[in-house]
């Protein structure tokens, strides 16, 4: 799990994300920033958390705050994913994992007795200062998204 901390400077990244443009948390100066890690697009656990971050977006937007969903899935899948779910989420595709990585969230994981390497499911919460302000490990996503924007609208 990540090293990283409350307080710590949140790594920076640009990443090519759905539509075709890249994104950046340093192109939201001035705003909180909530960073979600999910493992693939279409998935159930996934599609669920995407949906529950777009059904709040304009509260977030309210408080000020952009939701940026991170996984290794390319641009044409979040393309997808984007259209078949009519998502609003800004989706940001970590091909190589090194912003994964940076964020300590690229992690061995095992299914039926099969070791593999993927994105533990986690969230940050990045403040105006660019500092983290929270971190949620292995996220259960249910009441997730409504947890982070509680946290975030808070003072």
């Amino acid at each position: 799990m990540s090293d990283l901390a409350i307080g710590d400077k949140a790594p920076t990244f640009t990443l090519p994300r759905d539509g075709g443009t890249t994104v950046s948390p340093s192109d939201f100066e001035g705003k909180k920033v909530v960073v979600y890690f999910y493992p693939k697009d279409n998935t159930s656990g996934c599609t669920v958390e995407a949906v529950d971050f777009t059904a709040l977006a304009k509260s977030f937007a309210d408080q000020d705050v952009v939701v940026i969903g991170i996984s290794p899935d390319s641009v044409k899948s979040h393309d997808r994913f984007v259209s078949k779910h009519e998502l609003s989420v800004i989706l940001a595709a970590d091909e190589d994992h090194a912003v994964a990585e940076a964020y300590g969230v690229w992690v061995e994981k095992s299914m039926y007795g099969r070791k593999y390497m993927g994105i533990e499911r986690s969230t940050f919460l990045i403040d105006t200062d660019g500092k983290i302000a929270e971190i949620w490990s292995k996220v259960k996503v249910k009441g997730h998204a409504q947890a982070v924007l509680d946290r975030a609208a808070a003072p």
